[in-house]
């Protein structure tokens, strides 16, 4: 398996630029030109130019890793986050679990007397 970044003390540029290497690196390794991925990518070559120095937008990001085979990284990279049991139930906390408590009769013939 490949370097694991450690990014507990970099900043987000610093991991920007990281991840800009890594898609260089991949490119290379896919034998593809700058010029081939933005063809397929429908971007200009300098889209994948500053996408390759870490600077790009989320959705010329995700078109890059489409145009390289890639996208499937994305699940890696950020997977789906279920929702334990205990995070639904806090959701539900506002429903209703349960029937209110009976009250006495001298407060619902109050509230029949009120009605009408």
């Amino acid at each position: 398996m490949g370097n694991i970044m450690k990014i507990d003390n970099m900043s987000p540029a610093a991991i920007a630029e990281e991840l800009g290497n890594r898609l260089k690196q991949a490119r290379l390794r896919a034998d593809l030109t700058q010029a081939e991925v933005a063809a397929r990518a429908g971007l200009n070559r300098r889209t994948i130019l500053n996408a390759e120095k870490g600077k790009v937008q989320l959705e010329n990001l995700v078109a890059i890793l489409v145009a390289m085979n890639m996208a499937d990284q994305l699940n890696m990279f950020l997977p789906v986050q279920e929702i334990s049991p205990l995070q639904l139930a806090k959701l539900r906390g506002r429903e209703r679990q349960r029937a209110s408590k009976a009250k006495n009769e001298n407060t619902r013939a109050k509230e029949d007397k009120s009605s009408w």
